[in-house]
């Protein structure tokens, strides 16, 4: 087996032991959001449900929280029909965490905030995450939420600084700006937050009719400041078919090289 020695493994294996030195751990509840109508599968299968390396990609993501240190408990927020498709899940995939499972809502928003009126009391984070992004470790859950525990006062989410110049448009697709390429990051999940910051933030979105692009917006929206941890580019959503094979591709080099990516 190849050994890893590129420079972001070995910045990995750094912080993997200053957090194990340095970190306070908070109760902090995963919501991993699996209600999604995965439209553009188009095969009628939730792309929740369909293999990668033969384990569905909602198991692959509840196994790596499963596993992590920083998380108390696990809950997957479903569709209604898909409820009796949990029923097993414990044993089949041996979870040992706290786990539950909750019905969604009619948008992802909505479903986050169902999932967060069912944490456990003693719940002073919220981690969520897309059930979809079934390649993420436990390195990169551990980072995100070292993160947020630094300070009560933010969240963190993971992001991955923007390769490609990014072009903002109008209404019929002809360029209106150009932002600044260095200021410019994709979101990912996890996204770690103050439980009763998330919590305000979501509800006074509902009452204020707020529809945000993420859950990170919702925080922005109430000025809560959110910090950026650096993600990975292997943490790939499961959106399209074309994701099966790049997550098995991605799975196959962490064999060959003996880790997962931090």
């Amino acid at each position: 087996m190849a050994e890893r020695t590129d420079t972001p493994h070995k910045i990995a294996e750094v912080l993997r032991a200053f957090i194990g030195k340095n970190n306070k751990k908070y109760f902090t509840s995963a919501l991993i959001l699996a209600a999604g109508s995965s439209t553009r599968m188009g095969d009628g299968v939730s792309k929740q449900f369909l293999s990668v390396g033969g384990i569905p990609v909602v198991a692959r993501t509840v196994m790596q929280f499963d596993r992590s240190e920083f998380i108390n408990e696990i809950i997957v927020v479903c569709k209604k029909d898909e409820l009796e498709m949990y029923k097993d899940f414990v044993e089949k995939y041996s979870i040992k965490t706290p786990f539950k499972v909750v019905e969604g809502g009619e948008t992802r928003q909505e479903s986050a905030r169902f999932g967060s009126d069912a944490v456990d009391s003693k719940a002073k984070y919220i981690a969520i995450h897309d059930a979809a992004r079934c390649l993420i470790t436990e390195e990169m859950i551990a980072r995100v939420c070292h993160s947020a525990f630094i300070s009560r006062d933010r969240g963190a989410i993971m992001a991955i600084k923007a390769t490609d110049t990014v072009k903002i448009a109008d209404k019929g697709a002809f360029i209106e700006s150009t932002p600044e390429r260095k200021l410019v990051w994709q979101a990912q999940t996890p996204q770690v937050f103050p439980l009763n910051a998330y919590r305000a933030a979501a509800y006074i979105a509902r009452d204020e009719g707020f529809e945000g692009t993420d859950d990170a917006s919702l925080l922005e929206h109430i000025r809560f400041p959110v910090k950026l941890v650096d993600g990975s580019r292997e943490n790939i959503k499961v959106t399209e078919p074309i994701d099966i094979y790049l997550a098995e591709a991605i799975l196959k080099s962490r064999e060959e090289f003996g880790g997962d990516e931090g």
